[in-house]
């Protein structure tokens, strides 16, 4: 069984910056990608970021130069760093992981979800 654990949400005010972590735990075999999305109310869900196993990473343009995604492979952890917040950025995060365990198939795995909320 497999878990992705996320932590790092909260209120800030805009202008502002928060980091949000991810970590995958269980009988992981592999991961290949690992990523963001986010989902505001009333609204779709939408790619923030994401970032393979080498580091090729892919951002939406409304966070271009404003997000970064990294990760740590040995730790099975993926991290969004998220700066010049603003109160449209507003939404519940949810981090997910395309994982390999054993005995089986890749299959995409999620978080639970995180809110972060931008206002004055």
């Amino acid at each position: 069984q497999v878990e992705l654990v996320e932590s790092g949400g909260g209120s800030v005010q805009p202008g502002g910056s928060l980091t949000l972590s991810c970590a995958a735990a269980g009988s992981i075999v592999s991961i290949s990608f690992m990523g963001w999305y986010r989902q505001a109310p009333g609204q779709g869900r939408e790619l923030v970021a994401n970032i393979a196993s080498d580091g090729v990473t892919t951002y939406a343009d409304s966070v271009k130069g404003r997000f970064t995604i990294s990760r740590d492979n040995a730790a099975n952890t993926v991290y969004l760093q998220m700066n010049s917040l603003k109160p449209e950025d507003t939404a519940a995060y949810s981090c997910y992981a395309d994982i390999l365990i054993p005995w089986s198939d890749w299959n995409d795995y999620w978080g639970q979800g995180i809110q972060v909320t931008v206002s004055s």
